[in-house]
């Protein structure tokens, strides 16, 4: 009879713990048989799951918990909005940041993105004296502050936001020229 009771206790708190990081699922989930990214990396942004997916030359490398401005997860309109741009990026420049720890910086505005913002004004979706912004970037958080990321707060001017932790490792493999994919 104990021993049922060990074992479904046992069971229990196994089932539990899976059941835990299932509702979480704010943990980094990676690739197992390789230690880094193999080949050609690029990173897919998916701001309805609040996920960075980083793929390489064999496939999904690994998934990581982001974060972005606002809590509309439309694509950015115009500069001050605090939205998330969607399409396809490079980064261009890459560096340590005084605030937010690491920052990967994107050619934010592509061509394709003014081609949407001028498509947007003549359609009067936006005013004509409207400005399409800039400064869009993949970056750390504030010192000690991984929790905005954790609990889903939306902070930024429009950036990506990730643990300090996943930037230091994703910094490490993505070189300047990386293509990111930012999609809702």
């Amino acid at each position: 009879m104990n021993r049922i009771i060990l074992a479904g206790t046992f069971i229990a708190a196994i089932l539990g713990l899976f059941a835990f990081r299932n509702i979480s699922n704010r943990f980094v989930n990676k690739r197992s048989f390789t230690a880094a990214p193999t080949g050609t990396v690029y990173i897919i942004v998916d701001k309805s799951d609040y996920e960075l997916q980083v793929y390489d030359e064999i496939g999904w490398y690994a998934t990581y918990p982001v974060v972005f401005g606002s809590k509309s997860l439309d694509d950015k309109m115009i500069e001050g909005d605090r939205k998330t741009p969607e399409g396809t990026f490079r980064i261009v420049n890459k560096g340590p940041h005084a605030k937010w720890h690491k920052i990967m910086m994107l050619d934010y505005p592509t061509k394709e993105s003014w081609e949407k913002f001028n498509r947007r004004k003549a359609m009067g979706v936006i005013s004509r004296s409207a400005k399409i912004g800039g400064g869009i970037a993949i970056h750390g958080t504030w010192p000690n502050d991984n929790i905005v990321v954790d609990d889903y707060t939306n902070w930024t001017q429009g950036c990506v936001s990730l643990r300090n932790a996943d930037i230091d490792e994703i910094f490490s493999f993505t070189p300047s020229g990386t293509k990111v994919m930012i999609r809702k």
